[in-house]
């Protein structure tokens, strides 16, 4: 396989491709204004010069160009396995999609903050693999853990509201299929984060944290709202707020933060609470956890990329250029013309 770091350059071949037929005719002209001259008066004067070595000097000075071309285009050719050590911990995101989440009591809504906060978070990364729940009444495995950075904010940009239709927020099967996502080799190093509201609390959610720091993981949980609450939308497919959530008795419902359970589950899980507001960078204080942690050595990982091979093709058009101008031109042997121009 072959790439180019600067394909832009390879275009530069079209002009050198016209000088080079422009300079074809002009030779195949030349050759014709000598037809009918005198054979001995056309020795005399280019007896010194060696025509055939000439075309080659510019036949030369043609392939340095060209491999010169190449050669700042970026050639990368192959593949080539570089070894490399990474050292982090497996962080694994329980993310609440419940229609709850749509919110607006932490601008623009609950679930877009969430998801604001954890790329930053996400960007602040170094050597840590990341994987992605959801979860609202079901949950489902998202994203498996991985240490590609730019897809897992692809998968989460791709979050929202409408991607479980059961609807609820049972916080102990989000549980459940978080701490299996994480791989069974060592149960060290393994941190969950649940973020969610709270809300419609169901299943034995602190009994499986407090069961999951026995074995060494981790679980920190993120609130996501303000204790006023607010009313929740229900949108459109384009977005747009047609009208709010009511009860069985068409009662307006306003969803608030139950931060207590959030708390509690932290506390069972060895793992802190932090909550999502209306503040700047919330997640600072779960990165600054994160990063206060032991982490493990990973041994060494290879991973397959293009190689650079530009230089190959540099010294190939400087072998060009360099026996282009140290060829000679001149006859070994020189005739010297005896007559005269009449």
């Amino acid at each position: 396989m072959i790439d180019f770091r600067y394909p832009a350059m390879l275009y530069f071949y079209l002009p050198v491709g016209i000088l080079w037929i422009m300079w074809f005719l002009r030779n195949r002209k030349s050759k014709k204004l000598f037809t009918g001259s005198n054979p001995a008066l056309e020795s005399n004067l280019f007896g010194r010069l060696n025509r055939d070595r000439l075309l080659w000097k510019k036949r030369l000075q043609l392939f340095g160009l060209i491999f010169l071309l190449f050669a700042a285009s970026g050639p990368q050719i192959g593949t080539r396995l570089k070894p490399i050590e990474r050292k982090g911990v497996d962080l694994v995101f329980a993310i609440d999609v419940s229609v709850s989440m749509d919110a607006e009591d932490v601008k623009p809504s609950r679930i877009e903050k969430a998801k604001f906060e954890i790329s930053q978070m996400i960007k602040h990364l170094s050597g840590d693999r990341v994987g992605l729940i959801v979860f609202a009444g079901s949950s489902n495995l998202y994203l498996p853990l991985t240490s590609d950075y730019e897809a897992a904010l692809l998968f989460l940009d791709a979050i929202d509201t409408r991607m479980i239709p059961t609807q609820g927020t049972d916080l102990s099967t989000a549980l459940h299929t978080a701490l299996n996502a994480f791989p069974e080799e060592s149960e060290k190093y393994k941190v969950l984060t649940l973020v969610s509201d709270g809300e419609d609390h169901e299943g034995e959610a602190i009994k499986v944290a407090a069961d999951a720091a026995q074995v060494g993981i981790v679980i920190n949980t993120v609130g996501v709202g303000t204790a006023g609450g607010s009313l929740i939308p229900i949108k459109s497919k384009d977005g747009q707020t047609d009208d709010y959530k009511r009860d069985s008795q068409g009662r307006l419902i306003t969803s608030v933060l139950n931060e207590r359970i959030l708390q509690e589950i932290a506390q069972a899980g060895s793992g802190i609470h932090v909550r999502f507001d209306n503040r700047f960078a919330n997640y600072r204080e779960l990165l600054a956890d994160i990063n206060s942690m032991e982490k493990r050595t990973i041994k060494t990982h290879e991973y397959s990329q293009f190689e650079d091979r530009y230089q190959l093709f540099t010294v190939f058009a400087l072998l060009f250029f360099i026996t282009a101008f140290i060829m000679p031109t001149r006859r070994k042997q020189e005739e010297t013309w005896r007559g005269r121009i009449v």
